[in-house]
């Protein structure tokens, strides 16, 4: 759901926090409006919460190149930084060294911040603003508050497991109270995610209608992200529940009461034409008609992540071209994945939608493409921009239409059947267990496997291969020190990130004690 209008918001979390922001979402530069006169009728309230969906998948808040997707692939053990060099989009070559430090508001720690913040400053002046709208209608009044409460769940829940300690602010701060806002305990901001996501599920849709709604929350993707945030917690039976409720009575067979159901060409879902699939809980959408060039990153509606993860140097030769080599835009070689990734999924049905096999191309001579720093030859396929798939204006390389998945359906079944096996239920050939993980299996051909957190484990890996989720899993199931001790992980610290040092200063925000702080 991310659109272009002009939405300027008085964003004042004093520190970096809050900070004047300008979020460009439908732009008419001759008719900026101000915060303090918006909010006059439904149209504008709909462009504010516009505004507070656009910040799920901001790129470039903080440093140019930046996503969530990005930060997690390559801290995991499935991806390298890659790039040019060693010092190629440096923010990102110290998350995948875990040699970054405290920095001022730049790199990772601070994208994931500002990202948050900013999504939950939207949420709450336009939580705040929504009662008083002249003419809007209870129904569209409340579906407006359910979104924007789920959307401030959302972002505090990154911000809760990436920070542990961070403030927890729900109405717009005056300025003269910005220095002295403070952390809460994590038991506080997890009360109150639970609390947003239970006021806000029964005003939400049961389903939306793609075509034009493709992108907004429904009570589906409310049940799927509780679930989720049971499962970070531990708290298994409540996970089956809320997940239970997403996956339906028959996985694998028939849609559940929310429409969702597997795709059956798991390619599709990577096909920028096939948005908004059975598949598709919570999708955060890109377009290529935004007319992003270099001078306006943090305005661009287009997915930069597939320009960062091409082939640099991207040539294919005469063979290439009769043999129907990939379309590939020339890329900068970012996040290419690791030998041991590649050996894990190579005979696995879902390789060649996941992995963008250049070492094989260029060993059968249809393609060249520079060796550049950290290459493997395999990068991620999933997202590697194409000729076939560029945009017709703009900057080309930034105006990819790829969207990315938050949640959807074989991720709530896996959740599910890993809850399952955590709380000590029934994991026999037959069992509900047993139904979710094959059911993930059989949809890419695969035999089935009994019920075990190890089976869990690499079908997790196999599926979401560059989508992000491979470091939370290994943080949650208590594995990142062994998975990842070889690239610098720290037990102790590197299950979060560092609060960006600037939000210390002259403030009562501290640092937290895995970072050298008292919190």
């Amino acid at each position: 759901m991310r659109r272009k209008l002009t939405y300027v918001a008085a964003i004042a979390l004093g520190m970096q926090i809050f900070g004047s922001c300008k979020s460009y979402l439908d732009v008419n530069p001759h008719d900026l409006t101000l915060e303090t006169a918006f909010y006059q009728n439904s149209t504008q309230a709909f462009q504010a919460l516009v505004a507070v969906y656009d910040m799920a998948g901001n790129q470039s808040i903080s440093t140019s190149y930046m996503n969530k997707t990005a930060i997690m692939n390559v801290a995991s053990d499935d991806h390298w930084a890659g790039g040019a060099s060693a010092t190629d989009i440096g923010d990102l070559q110290s998350v995948a060294t875990y040699s970054m430090t405290p920095s001022y508001m730049n790199g990772a720690a601070g994208h994931l911040w500002k990202k948050g913040f900013t999504g939950i400053y939207r949420a709450d002046v336009l939580l705040s603003k929504i009662g008083s709208v002249p003419g809007m209608d209870d129904a569209t009044r409340k579906r407006y508050t359910a979104e924007a409460k789920f959307l401030r769940a959302y972002f505090y829940f990154d911000l809760v497991r990436f920070f542990k300690a961070v403030p927890l602010i729900l109405t717009p701060t005056p300025t003269d109270q910005i220095y002295t806002v403070v952390q809460s305990p994590a038991a506080d901001i997890y009360a109150q995610i639970y609390k947003d996501i239970a006021e806000a599920t029964p005003d939400l849709p049961v389903t939306v209608p793609a075509s034009t709604e493709g992108g907004r929350v429904t009570q589906g993707t409310a049940h799927a992200l509780l679930g989720r945030i049971y499962l970070w917690q531990k708290d298994y039976a409540k996970a089956v529940t809320e997940l239970a409720d997403v996956n339906g009575t028959s996985p694998g067979t028939a849609p559940s009461k929310y429409g969702y159901q597997l795709v059956k060409n798991f390619k599709d879902l990577f096909d920028p034409k096939k948005k908004f699939s059975s598949e598709s809980i919570f999708e955060l959408v890109y377009n290529s008609t935004s007319n992003t060039g270099w001078g306006n990153l943090s305005s661009g509606e287009g997915n930069q992540e597939c320009i960062l993860v091409g082939p640099r140097g991207y040539s294919i030769t005469t063979k290439g071209a009769a043999n129907g080599a990939p379309d590939y835009i020339s890329g900068w070689s970012g996040q290419p994945y690791t030998d041991d990734f590649y050996n894990f999924i190579h005979f696995d049905p879902r390789k060649n939608a996941s992995v963008a096999d250049l070492d094989s191309l260029e060993k059968a001579g249809l393609v060249t493409y520079q060796h550049a720093y950290q290459n493997t030859g395999h990068f991620i396929e999933k997202w590697a921009g194409r000729n076939s798939t560029k945009a017709v204006s703009g900057q080309l390389e930034l105006n990819f239409p790829l969207d990315f998945y938050e949640i959807r359906l074989a991720d709530t079944y896996l959740m599910e059947a890993e809850a399952i096996i955590q709380s000590g239920g029934a994991t026999g050939t037959g069992s509900r267990a047993y139904q979710l993980l094959n059911a993930v299996r059989a949809r890419v051909g695969l035999n089935p496997v009994a019920a075990t957190m190890d089976n869990i484990k690499k079908e997790r890996r196999a599926e979401f291969a560059g989508e992000g989720l491979r470091w939370l899993d290994l943080v949650r199931w208590g594995d990142a020190a062994t998975k990842l001790g070889y690239k610098g992980f720290v037990a102790g610290k590197n299950e979060i990130f560092p609060i960006p040092v600037a939000e210390t200063y002259n403030s009562k925000i501290e640092q937290t004690k895995e970072w050298g702080g008292t919190k």
